[in-house]
């Protein structure tokens, strides 16, 4: 392609941090940019990118999240496309976006599909996959679209509240699909966060790769029609799963998988018998976010959280 310098966008890290990698294989000069509230929440993933020689830009306008990383990238992308090209992390954007990285993360579907059917001798009775812009919600559902026995949901982030404070300019979720309504967000027309003026809300998640005012218009296409269910649970449920999965299995889920896996676990009796969820991500880069979060709120499975604190001084 003759492209020099490589930009991305990054919410909870993931996939600055792959860009970054690979700037770093190929010797290429990489900027990722990343909202400041995301910096601070997931600063694993930030150090992982720098220590791979990429610059991480912080955005400081809006509430500093997903959002306006994506707006940040495009400005970027618009001045200087003669010789960068925007690898972008999720199936969002204009067109050809939505659709090469359905492509790229449809290995997901294309491996549990064949995987079911070696193991199994059948395909699963339903697919769950966290849902924020959805890149990896695409990817596992891809090649099962074509399955009508097979149950696709996309499990979005409710927040603290399904609720909208339109005069605030502020919904305390990232639930698109369930709260959202049509409109053009980022170069495609789909399911968005806003006001009776088309203006775009702020979004809220206690994960930072949920945390988006929309979603794949591809996604919001299936659901429209009854192909996937929209369906969510909220910051204390994900924390919740988060806890548990790591306790019962020995595996730390990334907080936006803990959406799923609560899903899973609070309606486990409607799913059918063989269930597939997507695990997107690892926790580690969410060990910070949880510490705090957890030890402000009353979770019934949540270890000690007084033995995160500093001895006398009661911080975290």
């Amino acid at each position: 392609m003759g492209k020099e310098r490589i930009i991305a966008e990054t919410g909870a890290g993931q996939h600055g941090t792959a860009t970054a990698m690979a700037a770093a294989h190929l010797d290429m000069p990489c900027e990722i940019y990343m909202g400041e509230t995301d910096i601070a929440r997931q600063r694993p993933n930030v150090f992982r990118m720098r220590l791979n020689g990429s610059e991480v830009n912080p955005v400081t306008t809006g509430r500093g999240t997903l959002k306006e990383a994506i707006s940040e990238t495009m400005r970027d992308w618009a001045k200087t496309v003669e010789n960068t090209h925007y690898v972008i992390g999720s199936v969002v954007g204009p067109h050809p976006f939505p659709a090469m990285v359905r492509d790229f993360q449809a290995l997901i579907s294309e491996e549990a599909r064949r995987q079911a059917r070696e193991k199994e001798k059948r395909l699963p009775d339903a697919v769950l996959a966290c849902a924020g812009g959805g890149s990896n919600t695409m990817g596992a559902f891809h090649n099962f679209v074509p399955d009508e026995s097979v149950d696709l949901y996309a499990v979005e982030a409710g927040g603290s509240s399904l609720s909208v404070d339109e005069e605030a300019g502020v919904a305390p979720n990232s639930a698109s699909l369930s709260t959202g309504e049509e409109g053009v967000l980022h170069g495609a027309r789909t399911r968005v966060l806003q006001d009776g003026d088309g203006q775009i809300m702020e979004s809220h998640s206690v994960s930072a790769g949920l945390d988006y005012a929309g979603v794949g218009p591809e996604l919001a296409h299936l659901v429209d029609t009854g192909r996937v269910d929209a369906v969510n649970v909220d910051d204390d449920g994900a924390l919740e799963s988060f806890h548990r999965l790591s306790q019962l299995e020995g595996v730390i889920p990334a907080l936006e998988t803990a959406h799923a896996f609560e899903y899973l676990e609070e309606h486990h009796d409607d799913l059918g018998e063989f269930v597939v969820v997507n695990v997107s991500g690892r926790g580690d880069k969410d060990l910070e976010t949880v510490i705090e979060e957890t030890a402000e709120r009353d979770l019934s499975i949540a270890p000690d959280m007084a033995l995160f604190r500093e001895v006398g001084g009661g911080a975290l």
